[in-house]
């Protein structure tokens, strides 16, 4: 099989240095780019962890294990698709990173082209992620472009109310509302109020609101 390469890079860790040297070389078959590490630790201090569109790595090594690399990349919000390769006894580590969140897991030996079609996924979901996490940092840089009042005012129009509602939620006039609506329908790039309103709920505006309101 030949797949379509993905930008990104792979990284293979695992402690057996002709395992790596195996699988870097079937990534690399299929014109792909692949670095090896020995260790988490190696891994981590090499600074491809910023890199890596994805991991394939062995889920217990000498000193931290692919466990804990797991959790440490969830905890500094580094969603890099993790696939695991296991020994025989370690697959109910493999199902508790699965659950964790882990895009899949191989028993040696592996299977090339379950692998494979693997780790395309992987690349594919990375993309995904690369994608929906800049969309969210330009969004919450157009909410930042809010004024206060402003920031005031959209909970309020999410939920539903009318003008005059807001305005006398506000204690200001109803062309005062009419204003900064029309104000925050042009920062956040919103052509509709149907479209303001999905923005505002990727930024859990709408949820925030409603709360507060319930007190």
């Amino acid at each position: 099989m030949k797949i379509e390469p993905t930008p990104g890079l792979l990284a293979i860790l695992d402690d057996d240095k002709s395992f790596r040297g195996a699988l870097q070389d079937l990534i690399e078959s299929e014109g792909m780019s692949a670095l090896c590490f020995d260790s988490a630790e190696q891994f981590l201090d090499s600074g491809a962890g910023h890199k890596a569109a994805c991991l394939i790595a062995d889920i217990c090594m000498p000193g931290m294990s692919g466990i804990e690399l797991q959790a440490k990349l969830k905890a500094e919000r580094r969603p890099i698709p993790i696939i695991f390769i296991t020994g025989a006894g370690d697959i109910p580590l493999a199902v508790s990173a699965m659950k964790a969140g882990a895009s899949d897991f191989f028993t040696k030996p592996v299977d090339a082209v379950s692998l494979l079609n693997s780790v395309e996924r992987a690349l594919l979901r990375n993309l995904a992620n690369r994608r929906e996490a800049i969309e969210h940092a330009g969004l919450t840089a157009r909410y930042e472009c809010l004024t206060p009042r402003e920031r005031e005012l959209l909970p309020l129009l999410v939920r539903g109310l009318l003008n005059k509602q807001v305005a006398f939620e506000l204690g200001i006039t109803e062309y005062t509302v009419q204003f900064h609506r029309g104000h925050i329908m042009r920062k956040m790039q919103a052509d509709s109020f149907a479209k303001l309103v999905k923005l505002a709920g990727k930024l859990n505006i709408e949820t925030t609101s409603a709360s507060s309101g319930n007190t």
